[in-house]
């Protein structure tokens, strides 16, 4: 299919859909919409030019929950689409595939905006140059009350307003572009963007200035939540780098240890495993099954958006096993033992070797609902826990997970009223506790926590549509996932030399995969993405770098010469 046709009276330019060309997931989402999207490739880049439009420019995942909502409200409409197809050239872009692409305009929203996220939109002029952008805005078919009460600007009209302005401003819209793209470029050229400040090259060019741990600890001990753990007000992002550093800042040389305190260096392993433990209590966590989401929408973990993102997994399983090996502590070894289960499992386990991208936030309640709803998959009303556990166990398993006949999600965290009556599992308490509370064992309490969690695992995977696979393979997370496995397997095999197995086996069939579909051996080319064949994107930094260190893990795991080999030729 072509990218444009033009009509002969006046060489108007008409564009047609172009998605189902896409082996994304995401892109192919929007492959119906009435929106004409377009793929980034320069015969696109070069309509916009010939014909002088603005780029409208959306990005975004699969597993994106604000993506399939604005989707459903904006790019649906057929008044948005009559809109993007006349006045510009829309293009839809899968941020995994690109990232580079996404980095460039991501980091024009955030230092115009101050925050940033996806869906990431933009509108570019011909030469690429940001115009004016944003994240999610509400779309026709919205339904959150602070739209109708004009309290937000919607989608709608940004578009007619940036149009306009095209129309009538043209020259002042090109310079203001071009100024703000000469800024942004200087301040990545300093380093603004990433620390704030320029940086000053040391006079003998290497080493880690030890000054700047210190200044990390205090950047964290000043935001750090003692209730709740985590580093911020809602909402609260796992982090797993920033637990990492802080977990192993006490175990590096005494140098570190005398610079920074000894009582800091506790204090930092403490304010670590304390998030990790809220982390692994909380709605963040999928109680039932395995996993953990991407972020939690409130302060206390208790919320999440429901997505579950490969990389996260593979970087919570490091820093949990790290967590374990410094506290010895049952609780993270448990977290361990079901992000590991997660990773080696179906669905995100590829069959043929690698692990997929990501899970959705979004499916049908049941097998004869037409509507997706965030997190139907999880979520229970106390009715549901009645009808699967019976009437003890359900009052023992509610109290444990903090279920109630009117849900435990706030109206003001649910714009969309899908969590009326409906419970976002969370641990409440102990069974210890529990049990004095209800006159019974505390082993009696264990056993029906964990009969309960089988059946309402077993009911959910048997009556509730699992979320949307995104079944991509990218080869920077499956370098995570590689290194996270080859560690656990190595700290797991003097106590539990099957799971151990398992683990290696799961992360040496994920670097057999890699060489085989997306190496080539003869250039020593490297390529990104795989969905039902290679993909058009070469390796970036990150797939080298995440793949490499994945290796060096693997490596350290097994001692076997040719993951050591494979990494140096990546090099």
């Amino acid at each position: 299919m072509g990218s444009a046709t033009e009509i002969a009276n006046g060489g108007e330019l008409q564009l047609q859909n172009r998605l189902s060309e896409s082996r994304s997931p995401y892109v192919r989402g929007h492959m119906d919409n009435p929106v004409a999207w377009q793929m980034w490739t320069p015969e696109t880049l070069a309509l916009a030019k010939k014909y002088n439009r603005l780029l409208f420019v959306s990005i975004g995942y699969a597993a994106c929950h604000w993506c399939h909502v604005m989707e459903r409200e904006s790019f649906a409409s057929p008044e948005i689409a009559r809109l993007l197809n006349t006045s510009f050239v829309p293009i839809k872009i899968d941020r995994e595939e690109r990232p580079d692409i996404d980095a460039i305009y991501m980091n024009y929203v955030q230092a115009t905006t101050g925050g940033g996220g996806w869906p990431l939109n933009v509108f570019l002029t011909p030469d690429l140059e940001p115009v004016f952008g944003g994240t999610y805005w509400p779309g026709p078919n919205h339904s959150m009350t602070a739209v109708h009460m004009g309290e937000t600007v919607g989608f709608l009209e940004i578009i007619e307003k940036v149009r306009d302005v095209w129309t009538m401003q043209e020259g002042r819209c090109r310079e203001s572009a071009k100024e703000i793209t000469r800024q942004l470029k200087e301040f990545a050229e300093e380093g603004m963007l990433s620390h704030g400040r320029p940086t000053e090259a040391k006079e003998d060019g290497g080493g880690l200035e030890l000054e700047l741990l210190e200044e990390a600890y205090q950047h964290f001990e000043g935001r750090y939540d003692e209730v709740n753990g985590g580093f911020s007000r809602a909402p609260k992002f796992p982090t797993p780098v920033n637990l990492e550093f802080l977990l192993r800042l006490g175990q590096w040389p005494g140098a570190v240890k005398d610079l920074v305190g000894e009582e800091e260096c506790t204090m930092a392993a403490s304010m670590a495993t304390h998030t990790l433990r809220k982390m692994a209590r909380g709605g963040i966590r999928d109680q039932i099954g395995y996993g953990f989401a991407r972020y939690s929408v409130t302060k206390d973990w208790s919320l999440p958006h429901f997505e579950k993102m490969l990389y996260d997994q593979a970087q919570l399983l490091s820093v949990y096993l790290d967590a374990f090996l410094i506290t010895h502590d049952p609780e993270m070894l448990g977290a361990v033992y079901d992000l590991a289960t997660y990773l080696t499992s179906a669905p995100i386990a590829a069959p043929t070797g690698g692990f997929f991208s990501s899970e959705d936030a979004d499916s049908y309640p049941t097998r004869s609902d037409t509507e997706k709803r965030e997190g139907a998959y999880y979520v229970w009303t106390l009715k549901d826990f009645h009808s699967i556990l019976g009437d003890r166990d359900a009052d023992v398993c509610a109290r444990f997970y903090g279920v109630t006949a009117d849900g435990n999600v706030d109206s003001s965290n649910d714009p969309h009223d899908e969590f009326i009556s409906q419970n976002v599992l969370s641990i409440q308490t102990t069974p210890g506790i529990l049990a004095k509370e209800l006159g019974l064992a505390e082993d009696k309490v264990v056993t029906i926590l964990k009969a309960g969690r089988t059946k309402l695992r077993d009911h959910r995977e048997t009556h509730r549509p699992r979320p949307a696979l995104d079944d991509k393979i990218v080869v920077a997370w499956n370098g995570l996932a590689i290194g996270a496995l080859a560690r656990t397997s190595a700290a797991l095999e003097d106590i539990d030399p099957a799971k151990a197995h398992e683990c290696l086996a799961a992360a040496e069939k994920a670097v057999a995969f890699i060489q085989r579909e997306l190496f080539d051996e003869s250039s020593g080319q490297l390529w990104r993405v795989y969905r039902q064949g290679r993909g058009d994107a070469p390796a970036f930094a990150d797939d080298y770098a995440f793949l490499i260190h994945g290796l060096l893990d693997l490596y350290d795991a097994t001692g076997h010469d040719q993951h050591l080999q494979f990494a140096h030729t990546l090099q």
